[in-house]
């Protein structure tokens, strides 16, 4: 029998030290990860790359531009409208965040274990998994 492989989550976080903390804590609990630290990078990648994603986690207070607004320009993308995201932010943005089409918003400092558990929700295990 063969596993199936990891799913895969988009993750912009510009503190690095942040980034590859949550990176190992995903990864440990069984995604495969693609980091990102930069909010114009990360148009870059999910506008105009056609890579698959699982789930995109997406920091409001990104470089050069903010979580909100790739919210809004990704689910302008035909192969993005479905895909789960996450906005996490230091502000309280809950309502923008769905307003603009996130599926869940975290505020910062969140809890690691509230963050896997929303991507569990958002990211049931594929079948036969």
């Amino acid at each position: 029998m063969t596993l199936p492989p990891p799913r895969v989550i988009f993750y912009l976080e510009d503190n690095d030290r942040i980034l590859v903390l949550v990176r190992e804590v995903l990864e440990f609990a069984g995604w495969y990860v693609k980091p990102c630290n930069s909010g114009l990078y990360a148009w870059t990648m999910l506008g105009w790359e056609k890579e698959h994603y699982d789930l995109l986690i997406l920091d409001n207070e990104a470089d050069r531009l903010d979580g909100l607004t790739l919210i809004r320009r990704v689910r302008r993308l035909p192969h993005r409208t479905e895909t789960p995201i996450i906005l996490i932010s230091l502000e309280d943005l809950a309502a923008e965040a769905r307003e603009a089409g996130a599926d869940a918003f975290l505020r910062k400092p969140y809890n690691l274990i509230e963050l896997v558990e929303t991507i569990r929700r958002l990211l049931p295990a594929p079948a036969g998994a």
